[in-house]
């Protein structure tokens, strides 16, 4: 843990051709919140000055050797650059190696820093999936797997979140025919498992889960798929066994709409879309993603790196002050 009383949350830039630049200094003008927290942006300070005239804000930047250089009251952006990287170098809103290798250096240096206790989380911008294969990291498809890579842990999940719904997903980057195979009663236990305990650290006690079936109409008995019956249902029963508040199936037209309403604290979601669209259709400027089973903080904003609007001051920042102070919450409740 950084030495200062303030946990130090890092926040990395993703692709420097995408919109996180751009976010990064909107977010600093505009939210009090982020200011006044102890952040250290990792990233390109030349980017952040180029999107700072882009948007005509007027927001101080300034560059330290070290997370530990970072004061308790910074009054602007701290940067810390783990690659020289000049904006002249790259052209905005277009995928290219050296913008997928510097987003992945970025990321894999606040790794290092949480690892090592100099960082207490980490708040990610979007990377481009194209540019860091250009970049040679083709094992590395999104930020999930280079921090399972990093970390060494066994079992990761993504969490999506927005005021009023919480939802968690079994699988995330696999085509829809590998995530029907991935639907099976073991891996259903494990993900339910991290997603209790998750909510249970981050100072939700007892959360009431429940599990979205995958076939229309929670598979009609049988008659439009046996996922249900024989491997989804049987998952919740081991758990609800092991006294967790876990139910389900049920189908996923109306699963996500009673979490809306209270129903439930958090619904699993068994594929990415099955997820995301719930999450984005009830409030997408406010979605924050968080991974489960690492052992420090991380949230993201809920977007790509937008490529189409860089450098036109249309990106909104508020999915990025949700992501921090998300962050900054889930610190403090594992503080206490």
């Amino acid at each position: 843990m950084p030495k200062a009383e303030k946990p130090l949350l890092g926040i990395t830039m993703g692709d420097p051709a995408g919109i996180g630049p751009e976010i990064i200094v909107k977010a600093y003008s505009k939210a009090p919140l982020i200011e006044e927290s102890r952040t250290l942006v990792i990233g390109s300070a030349d980017c952040l000055k180029l999107a700072r005239r882009q948007v005509g804000v007027s927001v101080p930047i300034s560059v330290v050797a070290e997370p530990e250089d970072v004061p308790e009251q910074s009054g602007g952006i701290v940067v810390i650059e783990p690659v020289e990287l000049l904006a002249s170098k790259i052209a905005q809103g277009t995928s290219s190696a050296l913008c997928g290798q510097a987003a992945v250096q970025y990321f894999e240096a606040a790794v290092n820093w949480c690892l090592a206790g100099r960082l207490s989380g980490v708040v990610t911008c979007p990377i481009n999936k194209e540019a860091v294969q250009m970049a040679g990291y083709h094992e590395d498809i999104g930020h999930q797997e280079i921090l399972a890579r990093m970390t060494g842990a066994s079992l990761t999940a993504t969490m999506l979140m927005t005021p009023g719904l919480k939802v968690a997903h079994l699988s995330t980057h696999k085509s829809l025919a590998q995530a029907v195979a991935y639907v099976r009663r073991e891996v259903i236990v494990d993900k339910l498992l991290l997603t209790h305990s998750s909510l249970e650290s981050w100072g939700m006690f007892k959360p009431r889960i429940a599990v979205a079936a995958l076939n229309p109409h929670g598979g009609e008995g049988g008659m439009l798929g046996r996922e249900e019956i024989e491997e989804i249902a049987p998952a919740v029963l081991e758990c609800q066994s092991r006294g967790l508040d876990i139910v389900g199936p049920y189908p996923s037209d109306s699963v996500f709409y009673r979490a809306t309403k209270g129903e439930f604290d958090a619904v699993l979601a068994l594929y990415h879309d099955q997820g995301h669209i719930a999450i984005k259709v009830h409030n997408f400027e406010l979605s924050v993603t968080a991974t489960m089973g690492i052992p420090f903080v991380r949230t993201s904003v809920d977007h790509g790196t937008a490529f189409d609007i860089v450098g036109q001051n249309l990106a909104n920042a508020n999915g990025l002050v949700e992501a921090v102070s998300t962050a900054i919450l889930m610190l403090n409740q594992s503080l206490t």
